[in-house]
This record gives structure tokens, C-alpha cells and sequence, in this order.
């Protein structure tokens, strides 16, 4: 069942792109026979690795690299499965149509000139999609580097690249082309090996959606890379990946680099969620609740490629390390506690056995340090006794190369013992990961290379390799993951109605709106009342019960502090008249075209300040915010976001994500908060975000949350629903919400 019911499951029988992977049959549509050309590049890398046919076509030329070559696929005698085109941009729909009329399955377009260009190639990337349309082709591109699967029975690289790359388990998606030929090229170097590689392009057909699916129910893949610009479908990537990474027999890492870290541009909106909510804060949230890891490089991509690869997920986050030099585990032991990890406290036992086998001068907690003479018999009873302690969850082995260092017989030992490792697995104890990193680059080659051999993660500093092993640790506990439903609170499905299906479109609605909305879904609200005079403030206030706060009603008015329309802790009547005359008089002053139509008289409520939101985004759907709120939410950014809907672990996960969590626990003398009323709060905010899509942006800023016992209390909310699209209230789907959510 997809734990978000909103988000259309990708099928459970992927689109047949066999005609793209493996093809009996293949035709290189412009091969040429310049040495310098594109099309000369790829002709001669299908040519000398496929293992079915190849057909050159180019009307100038008899023969390409001594193979005939014909001028159109249509005088081809046999059956094709796949044409490779790379053709000028105004020439691809005449080539499509003759592919069509061959009975061409799949299609990549290398070519350039398509929406990428411009207004006319737009138009030509139109006739694209129409060809598809009407063949029925899968077609990858255009404006792509190609295709790729080192399958030893298909073995088809349909690039530019320069060579074909070793096999292995690893697959490559990539929205651009340029940067996966660097990837080849650094994975040649590093001994990386791939499944399948796909260049995207500009997507006219074939997604990363399809391939997504295609590579799930791949055998020869175990982890996909991603670099992406965009996605073609916010609400099946989510669907789809979690899919993947969580749901199926055997889940699969994937790791992605997403470009775009910094904003792309000012959007016009006037919440803090929606100011705060930037399209990378977005895409944080959809990876985080997808499994997707998500990375800032692509050397750290590969980084965390060759540990999934080589290497079990972890059962915790309980790190040994084995170093035979203090400075190298110091730093190593510092990363851990950064990435929040645990370094193992080793049973008695295992620190017996090092005693044993180590020098009276070497250290026994973790890190174990063997002592810079350390040969392999050392480092092989060390990592021995701390990879067989239920305590410990995988390792770390450091080595900094000493005149005396047999670092290849030591790297020997390290493959052995982390093979031990997984054959105890075998027999029922945990499944521990063996990173190593054997610094320097000249002396410790030999052993380096020995590790690579064994399947051994390596990296050049131990900070990358506990970066690679917490990255680990973080996709084990997603796999781990509680599945529970989420909460469905009873909600009065009549007084929403009332509210959202008058209320003005576009625009901030009162917030008297705003706070029936809220009360309609069970949100305690701080008590309150209109007025609209200073002698009816006075009333109200008594009413409600001192001390008040008064703040101005106006729809012109979002941030009231700026133009002096809040007064705070009015403890008498004589204090609420005269806050309410100089609050007029200040906003006459500062703002004279707002049209104010009175204040909200409010109890004031301790508490701490927090601030809750809905953002609704075009791709994705409604985005949730929480963080430390007040009036300098947009200075301390300390917030963060998830999708709707989430779960009661979700919301647990957003509170403790904050760096202001530990105020919220208790500091100084100041009670804990009542958690359970905060958690409450933003599980009713999830609803409501999945119940009503007219909402554009909504803040409740602040919550006050109480003691511990005491709940929590919305003081303020500014909504705004989205434009009027349709007949008004129509979609309205209050109640409704339901399924799982995961984080």
C-alpha cells in the first residue's frame, strides 16, 4: 500500500524498455566516417562491444570502419530493436518516421537542437513526442549521451564516451551528459563498475521514472545513482523510490546528487513557511522521506557507492576502529560523533583478547591502536576480536604506512577477517560493514589495490570513510523503519466547509478565518475576541481574563510587529485602553492606507514559541514546517520540512531534528514542554495540509507550547488559499485523509 495516498504507484510491471537494454539489433543513424565526429564515436563503441548486430546508416557513406553502411533503415534487411540517432536536430522526425515504419522499438536521440535551444526547438521536440506517439517507440533524448549496460550478454554502449566501463552492480542515472562522461572516467580510475548508465537528456519520452522502475527489477543492479535538475513527476518518484528503497524483497540504495543547492530566484510569497519553504529545502524533505540519500558531490556519490556495493548495511551505529597511529584515530573517533555515530564499548571479553595480542604500550578502547610497528598479525587480531563483539555493528581499519609496515600482507588479513565477518553473519550474528583507509597514495598502493580486490571500501582519510559507513547506517534505519497508519483525527467537516468555501482566493484571509479553520480541526487555540473599538477591547479583555494581548486586525497588515499593531501582558483595563489608542495611532502613523477593522484580544499564554506552516508545492503537494518560531523565524532558519501526511514517528523526527529541541526538553530550571500536545499539533496539521488542497500557505506562528501536562496553544495564523481554479469548493475533501506514512 502506498503511504501516500495522493501519489499514483508506478506499476508493478515496469514499462518493457528491452529494446533500449538489451537489443539483438542496432542501428547507428548518422556513423560517420570522420574520426572526429560524434557519430564516429559511437558507431566504432557499439561496433567493438555489442553482441548482436550493428548496422551503420549514412546515405555518403558504402562502408564505416568496414562494415556496410546503407543509406536509410528502411533498406535494412533485417528486423531492428534499437536506432541510435545522430542526425542534425531538423532531420530527427523525417529518421523517426522511417523507424517507425520499420518497426523500430527503441529509440535514443544523441542529437542537440531540441527545447534546450529554444523556441523552434521546442517545436521539433513537439514532433518528437507526436512520433512517439504515434510509433509507440521508447525513446531516451534527445540531447543525451546515451546508453549503456555491460550486461557480458548484450554489452552495448551506445556513448561517447571513451571506453567501455568494467561491469558491476552499480547504476547511473544522469540529467546530464557531460558530467556522466567525467564519471567514467573517475570510475575507470577508482575500479568502479557499472550495471546500466542512462544519459536522460531532455526526457520526450523515457523518464527516470521508467528507469527507476526498469532497474528496480533489475538483477545486476544493487544501487542507483541519480543526478538530478528536475523530476519529471514529484508525487511517483516519492512513491516509486520508496518503493525501491524500503518495500521490495530486496531493497536498493539509491544516492543522489541534486543540483540547485542555492535559490534560483525570488518567489512572491509572504509566510515564513512559504519564504522558508525554498525548492531545496523541498527536495531535502522528499529524499529524506523517499530513502533517498542525498549527497553535495559526486565524489562523495561514489564514496558512498562503493561502500553499498561492496559491503552489508549495518544492524546500528556502532563503529570499531582499528588504527595502528593515535592522531589518525582521534580524527576518526571526532567524524563518528559528528555524523552521530556510537563507538562500540567493547565487552571484557574482547578487550581481554587484545590484551593478549597486543603490546603492553597499545590501546584497547575504541580506537584500537596496535602501535605503529604493527604488523599483520596485530591488525588481524584486533579487528578479529572487535568485528566478533555483539557490541560493535561494523569497522573502520586506519593505517598510516611505516618503514617496517607490510601494508599488503595487512590488507590481506583485513579481507579476510571482514570475509569471516560475513560468513559468522551467515550463521546468525550481525551483518558488519569493513571500511578501510590507508592513507597516503604512494606506499600503501600495493595495499590499497589488494583491498579493492577483496571489495573493500577504501578512501584517502578516515573522515571519508566514517562519512561513507554513517551513510550506511542511515539507509539501514530506513529500511528498519516502523510502518504504522497515520492518525485520522476526527475533525467538524461542516465548519471547515464554512470557512474555506466563502473565503476570498489569492489573498491572506482574516485571521479570525485562520482561527476557525484551525478550532474546526481541533487545534486548542489561546481564548480570544473581536473588537472594534477600545471600549469594547476593555470588555473583552475582562471577559477572557488578564493579562491580554492585543493585535490589529487588518487585511493589509501580514507582519503586525513592523507597524506596531501587537500589545503584549495588558494586566488592567486602563492598560488595554490606552495599548488600543496608541496601536491606532502607531498604525496611522506608520501604515495609513491599511483599512483596519479592529483588534484580536487574546490571553496571553507562556509557553515556548513555535511555529508550524503549510506550504503547498506544485510538484509535491503540501510541504510541512516546524521549527523555533517568533519574530525571527526568517533570521534563525531553525525549522524543518516534510510531506504531508506523516505519522506520529514522522512528527517525533521533525521536533528532534531542530537545533532548538533541547529547549523544548527542558534547560536552565525551564520545564520540559508538553510534547505529546506539540506532536499532537503537527499530526493535525497533516491532516488538514492532506484534507483541504485550497490551502496555498498557512502559518501558526506562534504555537505556544506549555509545561508538560499543560497542552499547547495557537496564538496567531495567517492562511491563504490558492486561486480560484474551478467551481468554488469543488475538491474540498475535508476528513478524508488516512493511509501510512513513514517519516
Amino acid at each position: 500500500m502506498d503511504p501516500r495516498p495522493t501519489a499514483p504507484r508506478v506499476p508493478a510491471t515496469a514499462r518493457d524498455l528491452s529494446s533500449i537494454f538489451a537489443p539483438r539489433s542496432v542501428a547507428v543513424i548518422g556513423a560517420s566516417r570522420d574520426p572526429g565526429k560524434v557519430g564516429h564515436a559511437i558507431f566504432r563503441n557499439v561496433l567493438e562491444d555489442f553482441q548482436g548486430v550493428v548496422y551503420p546508416v549514412n546515405p555518403n557513406a558504402p562502408a564505416i570502419r568496414g562494415v556496410r553502411s546503407y543509406p536509410s533503415v528502411l533498406e535494412i534487411p533485417d528486423p531492428l530493436d534499437l536506432a541510435i540517432i545522430i542526425v542534425p536536430a531538423a532531420s530527427v522526425r523525417a529518421v523517426l518516421d522511417e523507424c517507425g515504419r520499420k518497426g523500430v522499438r527503441g529509440v535514443v536521440i544523441i542529437s542537440a537542437g531540441f527545447r534546450e535551444s529554444g523556441p523552434a526547438g521546442r517545436r521539433r521536440e513537439e514532433e518528437v513526442v507526436a512520433a512517439v506517439q504515434q510509433y509507440g517507440f521508447a525513446l531516451v533524448g534527445p540531447n543525451c549521451l546515451g546508453v549503456l549496460n555491460t550486461d557480458p550478454g548484450v554489452r552495448l554502449n551506445a556513448t561517447f564516451a571513451r571506453a567501455m566501463p568494467a561491469a558491476g552492480n552499480i547504476a547511473f542515472l544522469s540529467q546530464s551528459g557531460a558530467l556522466t562522461t567525467a564519471v567514467l572516467d573517475y570510475a575507470r580510475a577508482r575500479g568502479i563498475g557499472f550495471s546500466k548508465l542512462v544519459s536522460l537528456g531532455n526526457k520526450a519520452d523515457v523518464t527516470e521514472l521508467d528507469l527507476l522502475a526498469a532497474l528496480r527489477d533489475d538483477p545486476r543492479t544493487d544501487v542507483i545513482l541519480l543526478y538530478l535538475e528536475e523530476l519529471t513527476d514529484g508525487q511517483r518518484f516519492i512513491g516509486l523510490c520508496r518503493e525501491i528503497t524500503g518495500e521490495i524483497a530486496h531493497p536498493k540504495p539509491i544516492l543522489a546528487v541534486k543540483s540547485g543547492r542555492t535559490p534560483a530566484g525570488a518567489r512572491a510569497v509572504s509566510s515564513h513557511t512559504g519564504s522558508l519553504a525554498g525548492s531545496d529545502e523541498v527536495y531535502d524533505a522528499v529524499f529524506l522521506q523517499s530513502g533517498v540519500l542525498r549527497v553535495d558531490s559526486v565524489e562523495e556519490l561514489f564514496h558512498y557507492a562503493v561502500a553499498f556495493a561492496n559491503q552489508p548495511i549495518p544492524s546500528g551505529r556502532r563503529l570499531a576502529i582499528v588504527t595502528n597511529a593515535g592522531g589518525p584515530g582521534i580524527m576518526a573517533a571526532d567524524a563518528a560523533v559528528r555524523q552521530g555515530l556510537e563507538l562500540a564499548a567493547f565487552a571484557e571479553g574482547t578487550k581481554q583478547a587484545l590484551r593478549l595480542a597486543l603490546p603492553a604500550e597499545a590501546a584497547i578502547d575504541n580506537p584500537v591502536d596496535v602501535v605503529g610497528d604493527a604488523q599483520h598479525d596485530r591488525y588481524q587480531a584486533a579487528l578479529r576480536a572487535v568485528l566478533r563483539d555483539p557490541a560493535s555493528d561494523g569497522a573502520i581499519v586506519l593505517l598510516t604506512p611505516q618503514a617496517v609496515t607490510d601494508i599488503e600482507q595487512i590488507a590481506g588479513v583485513v579481507a579476510e577477517e571482514a570475509r569471516a565477518a560475513q560468513h559468522h553473519a551467515a550463521q546468525g550474528g550481525g551483518r558488519k560493514p569493513v571500511l578501510a583507509s590507508f592513507m597516503g597514495l604512494v606506499d600503501v598502493s600495493g595495499g590499497v589495490r589488494v583491498l579493492e580486490e577483496a571489495h573493500i571500501p577504501h578512501y584517502g582519510f578516515p573522515e571519508d570513510a566514517v562519512r561513507a559507513f554513517a551513510a550506511m547506517t542511515r539507509y539501514a534505519e530506513w529500511v528498519r523503519r516502523p510502518r504504522t497508519e497515520v492518525r485520522v483525527f476526527p475533525v467538524d467537516r461542516g465548519a471547515a466547509v464554512d470557512v474555506v468555501q466563502p473565503a476570498p482566493r489569492g489573498v491572506f484571509v482574516r485571521e479570525t478565518l485562520a482561527f476557525r479553520l484551525l478550532e474546526a480541526y481541533g487545534f486548542p487555540l489561546a481564548p480570544w475576541a473581536e473588537a472594534a473599538s477600545a471600549e469594547e477591547a476593555v470588555i473583552r479583555a475582562s471577559a477572557i481574563g488578564f493579562p491580554v494581548a492585543l493585535k490589529v486586525l487588518s487585511p493589509q497588515i501580514i507582519h503586525k510587529v513592523d507597524v506596531g499593531g501587537i500589545r503584549l501582558d495588558l494586566t488592567a483595563p486602563s492598560e488595554v485602553r490606552a495599548a488600543y489608542e496608541e496601536m491606532m495611532a502607531d498604525i496611522a502613523r506608520r501604515q495609513p492606507a491599511a483599512a483596519v477593522e479592529g483588534v484580536i484580544v487574546q490571553k496571553m499564554m507562556p509557553g515556548v514559541e513555535t511555529i508550524l506552516g503549510i506550504n503547498r508545492d506544485p510538484q509535491f503537494g503540501p510541504i510541512l514546517m516546524f521549527g523555533l518560531g517568533g519574530i525571527y523565524v526568517e533570521v534563525f532558519k531553525d525549522v524543518t520540512f516534510r510531506l504531508a501526511p506523516i505519522r506520529e514517528l514522522g512528527a517525533q523526527r521533525m521536533v528532534e531534528s531542530i537545533k532548538a529541541a533541547q529547549i523544548l526538553r527542558g534547560v536552565r530550571g525551564r520545564p520540559p514542554a508538553d510534547l505529546d500536545a506539540l506532536l499532537e499539533c503537527i499530526e493535525r496539521l497533516s491532516q488538514l495540509a492532506v484534507d483541504i488542497p485550497q490551502i496555498a500557505e498557512l502559518d501558526i506562528n506562534p504555537l505556544m507550547v506549555l509545561p508538560a501536562g499543560q497542552g499547547a496553544a495557537v496564538v496567531d495564523a495567517r492562511l491563504r488559499l490558492l486561486e480560484e481554479t474551478g467551481v468554488r469548493g469543488q475538491g474540498l475533501g475535508v476528513g478524508k485523509s488516512g493511509g501510512t506514512a513513514d517519516t
